[in-house]
């Protein structure tokens, strides 16, 4: 039985059911620890998480972790959402020590095959913790600043590296963790730069290139759709990140959130986004019938100085989406999957990058 945790609050509810609707069509065993970040959220998940869906709420974690009160105090909501990462898995192993194995992953992710290659992989190399680099394109090298591996997706085996993992991460998030760029820090990401040399052989940088594809990496690869699913280099895609996708307008213009990295082809783009959307529709249709109280959270259309200035790039490079059933139209002008290194140029140029 594998055991999964993540987090969220009820604006993210949606993703958060749909996240575990996919993990259990792909680990029917598996168990989903959900940490709910308000009453709304704990209250909902009970009614709709299931068997396997264990709710836990943010008081519980507080009363057995007592300095993240302290740091609940200093740093902006975001930020105190930050410092949960290392504390929220760490919290959980203490308290069951049963569970072997714990894995993360962020809410706004969905499986499209199962996950048993990742810890095929981990047993292989007889890792304790296992993490998964950005995959940056050369052009988009620079972002590392922020981190060369990414916070969605980590696995922490319930023994001596695992756990000194998470108590040094801990220890260093409750001290410091906001969401500004500092020379070896930013939020509760650059720490996991340090972490190759610390760890040595207890770590390992997952190569799966279908586990946490994402808005940013996804350029690297050939894709290939055969019977059953697509693949990315031959292998399956078992995890995408939805970074930053979101409804702008009812549920017509969303945001992809990749303006910045290169706007995906239409046929990838049905098959992962097209899928997502009918996962978060399949859900968002269950909280309104049983739970009427529900309601999604849209932040309001900021038509700002930020708004204006970024309109003419997301209408060029087509990083809005029109749905029109399942499909998402890009409006970008041919400029495709190339889109994003053409930007980072032109930004260069700017001295923005």
């Amino acid at each position: 039985m594998n055991h999964y945790c993540t987090y969220f609050d009820r604006g993210f509810a949606a993703q958060g059911l749909a996240l575990w609707r996919s993990l259990a069509a792909h680990d029917p065993d598996a168990v989903l620890w959900a940490l709910a970040l308000d009453d709304v959220t704990a209250a909902l998940l009970r009614r709709l998480g299931g068997t396997w869906m264990r709710v836990v709420t943010l008081a519980e974690l507080e009363a057995g972790d007592p300095a993240l009160a302290t740091a609940k105090a200093n740093r902006t909501r975001v930020e105190y959402y930050f410092t949960l990462s290392p504390c929220w898995p760490r919290w959980l192993l203490a308290k069951h020590p049963e569970i072997e194995r714990i894995t993360y992953v962020d809410a706004d992710m969905a499986f499209f095959a199962s996950p048993q290659p990742i810890f095929a992989a981990m047993d292989d190399a007889k890792a304790s913790v296992l993490i998964v680099p950005h995959r940056f394109p050369v052009w988009l090298r620079h972002y590392e600043r922020h981190g060369k591996f990414n916070v969605g997706l980590q696995v922490f085996r319930n023994d001596a590296a695992g756990r000194g993992c998470l108590d040094d991460w801990r220890t260093q998030c409750l001290d410091w963790c906001y969401d500004r760029l500092e020379a070896e820090r930013y939020a509760d990401q650059k720490y996991l730069d340090a972490w190759p040399a610390r760890l040595g052989a207890a770590l390992l940088i997952c190569d799966h290139p279908g586990v946490n594809l994402a808005p940013w990496n996804w350029m690297n690869y050939r894709y290939a759709w055969e019977q059953d699913g697509v693949k990315v280099e031959g292998q399956p895609v078992i995890l995408f990140h939805f970074a930053r996708f979101r409804a702008l307008s009812g549920d017509r213009w969303w945001q992809s959130g990749q303006l910045d990295y290169g706007v995906m082809p239409s046929r990838l783009r049905d098959t992962l986004y097209g899928a997502y959307w009918r996962l978060l529709a399949a859900v968002q249709g269950e909280l309104k019938e049983q739970a009427p109280e529900w309601a999604p959270t849209r932040r309001p259309l900021r038509l700002n100085r930020a708004f204006w200035r970024e309109l003419p790039l997301r209408i060029v490079f087509g990083s809005d989406w029109l749905r029109v059933g399942d499909h998402f139209i890009s409006g970008r002008l041919g400029l495709g999957r190339w889109s994003g290194r053409l930007l980072a140029s032109l930004r260069k140029l700017a001295g923005r990058s």
